[in-house]
């Protein structure tokens, strides 16, 4: 496969679709150190509005400005998917305390009730039958999601974190892996029923199978 660049950062769908509210990146320094930030993307239009990751601390004055621009408040989310625990994910939760959320694989409600289900054990969780699906890709960390959205105008879409740094990350990934096998494994998986991905630090691609 290859993949091909993806112009629009809105994907509409039948019943949900994506926004791409802020699009992750990774600038590397000189120095070794880098300035990164994750995705942060809105799925809304049918009965759930989740928000698939809520980028760094340092995004929380701009985040409810960003759900504004397509008529949503904090408020109105229902669920919050991180795809894993990096704080370029993970670091607006509070925004949300009445969301149901779920954070790599531990899933809670209200005041910290926690729900089982069978993530890590490979079953995928699903949020709206037929639309809307939480599926393990472990790799990048053990604990590591990527939603699925299904019959989006574009196909089924792969909000991935993680799992793909950007559309071209070949040479790069692995260096920032738990679980490198592992995490080949779930792009493999991505990549064979996705027909786009939206990557934790660049603009959502097409996957071009050959």
């Amino acid at each position: 496969y290859h993949t091909a660049p993806l112009g629009s950062l809105a994907i509409p769908g039948s019943l949900y679709s994506l926004h791409v509210l802020r699009v992750g990146y990774n600038q590397p320094n000189p120095d070794g150190s880098c300035r990164a930030d994750g995705s942060v993307t809105l799925v809304h239009g049918g009965p759930l509005t989740v928000l698939v990751d809520t980028g760094g601390p340092w995004l929380r004055p701009h985040l409810p400005e960003l759900l504004a621009s397509h008529g949503v408040t904090p408020g109105d989310i229902t669920h919050v998917i991180v795809t894993h625990g990096h704080s370029d994910h993970a670091g607006n939760l509070n925004l949300f305390p009445r969301a149901t959320l779920l954070v790599g694989f531990d899933l809670s409600q209200g005041q910290g009730l926690y729900l089982p289900h069978g993530l890590a054990s490979g079953v995928p969780l699903e949020l709206h039958p037929g639309h809307l699906q939480v599926t393990p890709t472990p790799g990048h960390t053990r604990a590591h999601v990527s939603l699925v959205a299904l019959g989006t105008a574009l196909g089924t879409v792969a909000v991935a974190g993680d799992t793909f740094e950007h559309g071209e990350d070949e040479e790069e990934w692995r260096a920032l892996s738990e679980e490198p096998r592992e995490q080949q494994r779930s792009r493999r998986r991505l990549v064979a029923t996705a027909d786009v991905i939206v990557p934790g630090h660049g603009p959502p691609f097409r996957v071009v199978r050959e």
